[in-house]
């Protein structure tokens, strides 16, 4: 696989140095991260935020807090917990479980390709504005990890290797929920997912089964799967447009998506449109999770489609109750999606607990 090397500069040293217990000579690692050949032809470079460059150390940081179960109130349950990298860092249960045994009412978003999510937008419902706000809401919701922040500093603070840890990442051994963000944030970046059977098909080392370049014209056809318009297409290796559509799911909305966040009745079931890699890995499907296989996604969109008032006029079909696919047509669509799944997620050493 073809990489590029993309080295940040290190912008924040005078905003972390400022502390009376800065670190002496405080010179973090520009980071390095691995992209793939597909991303490095179709897709600009990552956008980093000036304010949480990359560093070696910021990522080893995150890498270990995406790891920690201090994090939970009871210390049980760390991030990975219901983002598990060999499920496409995501979670095969429909609802992933509280540290009080309570279960959530979304399925897990699987997090990957992130860096490259130019609209800013996180969450099923876009609650968040970017990836270090995002990392502050599990911690303190009552269904996860139902913990305080204050909390949460004081144990880390306290811990023997962390304040040690956050000075080589920010230059100061004084814990905070902004660094904590930060360098989980920084970790979650470097998760890149590009190394699919059909990522080496647009590179030309491999070559697509009959089923497989059926189903990808299928997807591409308007009259057929006509999926396209919200998942991307080959030039599009992130597989999703990260907007939000209403996908015909519901007629009234136990779960208002969008317009929960914005209040606008014509967001109400309105949720993001999540990558189409790994479908291998993620299952079950939708914001939900109500569908356990791919084989039923399929028929949704075939002929499940329920008409609501705010149905994305993408939906074009819902009239007939979806784009009538034929069983062939779904066994190549089905075929086609399943080689966007990168199996090197699940053994990518720079993924794993480095305890």
């Amino acid at each position: 696989m073809q990489k590029f090397t993309f080295l940040v500069c290190l912008l924040f040293l005078t905003l972390c140095c400022t502390n009376d217990d800065s670190s002496e000579g405080y010179a973090p690692t520009p980071a390095s991260i691995s992209i793939p050949g597909v991303f490095l032809q179709l897709l600009p470079a990552p956008e980093i935020p000036a304010n949480n460059p990359l560093t070696e150390e910021g990522i080893a940081l995150g890498r270990q807090l995406f790891f920690e179960k201090k994090l939970s109130a009871n210390n049980t349950l760390a991030c990975a917990g219901c983002h598990k990298p060999n499920e496409g860092f995501s979670d095969q249960r429909r609802y992933s479980i509280g540290i009080d045994g309570i279960a959530g009412f979304r399925n897990s978003m699987p997090i990957v390709n992130f860096a490259w999510n130019t609209k800013n937008k996180f969450n099923w419902d876009g609650s968040a504005n970017s990836l270090e706000q995002q990392a502050l809401e599990p911690v303190i919701n009552e269904i996860e990890m139902h913990n305080t922040w204050p909390n949460v500093v004081e144990t880390l603070q306290t811990d023997a290797n962390y304040p040690i840890a956050f000075g080589e990442a920010f230059g100061t051994t004084t814990i905070s929920k902004e660094r904590v963000a930060k360098a989980l944030a920084q970790f979650i970046r470097t998760l890149v997912s590009g190394d699919s059977k059909f990522d080496k098909y647009v590179l030309g080392e491999a070559t697509l089964t009959p089923l497989e370049a059926e189903g990808l014209a299928v997807f591409l056809d308007e009259d057929r799967g006509d999926c396209f318009h919200c998942h991307g297409s080959p030039t599009n290796p992130l597989w999703t447009d990260n907007d939000f559509h209403n996908n015909g799911l519901d007629e009234d909305f136990l779960d208002l998506g969008l317009g929960d966040i914005t209040g606008d009745p014509a967001q109400f079931g309105l949720f993001k449109s999540p990558s189409l890699r790994n479908l291998a890995f993620t299952a079950p499907y939708m914001h939900d999770g109500r569908f356990a296989t791919l084989d039923e996604v399929i028929n949704h969109y075939s002929e499940g489609l329920v008409f609501s008032q705010t149905i994305d006029p993408l939906m074009k079909t819902v009239a007939q109750g979806g784009v009538q696919l034929t069983v062939e047509e779904k066994a190549a669509l089905k075929a086609f999606m399943l080689s966007l799944s990168d199996p090197t997620l699940a053994t990518n050493p720079a993924y794993q607990n480095p305890n």
